[in-house]
């Protein structure tokens, strides 16, 4: 059972072991990137960054589609982790899922900031758009006892 679907550019880092891990209950972490399995220092990170008593499986977005779809996945409360939104647009699509948090997007050339940790390039907002459109509430949120914002307030 799919507990929540995150943007989180990090994937695993202190707020998603603890905090938001305990706060849905997961016992399972799929972290969804198409590129952190070619870069040694960041699975390192991730290793060390892995909570006690959870499972934490690294896929490819294809890969995680294709897990997802199986079913193998059914067996646990599973927390997602997409790397970005693209990604987690594509997740969306293929799980039916309803709700996506956004919780830290880079700052990079381009972007506006909104909230704490949410920087948005005009291709993110466009995305975003797309998935309110199909009825997804989308909304930022970097921890569970903040006050989370609403996307569909920001792009009307």
């Amino acid at each position: 059972m799919i507990k929540a679907v995150r943007v989180d550019y990090r994937l695993l880092h202190g707020q998603v072991a603890v905090s938001w891990t305990s706060a849905l209950g997961a016992d399972c972490l799929l972290l969804v990137s198409d590129t952190v399995k070619n870069d040694k220092l960041r699975l390192n990170a991730i290793k060390l960054a892995k909570p006690s008593g959870v499972k934490v499986v690294i896929k490819n977005t294809e890969e995680s589609i294709e897990a997802l779809k199986s079913g193998v996945t059914d067996k646990y409360k599973l927390f997602i982790i997409c790397e970005d939104l693209g990604i987690a647009q594509k997740i969306m699509e293929a799980t039916g899922e309803k709700s996506l948090n956004i919780g830290n997007t880079p700052f990079r050339e381009g972007t506006k900031q909104y909230g704490k940790s949410a920087n948005l390039t005009a291709e993110d907002e466009q995305v975003i758009k797309d998935m309110l459109n199909d009825g997804i509430d989308v909304y930022i949120q970097m921890v569970p006892a903040e006050k989370s914002i609403k996307c569909k307030s920001l792009f009307k």
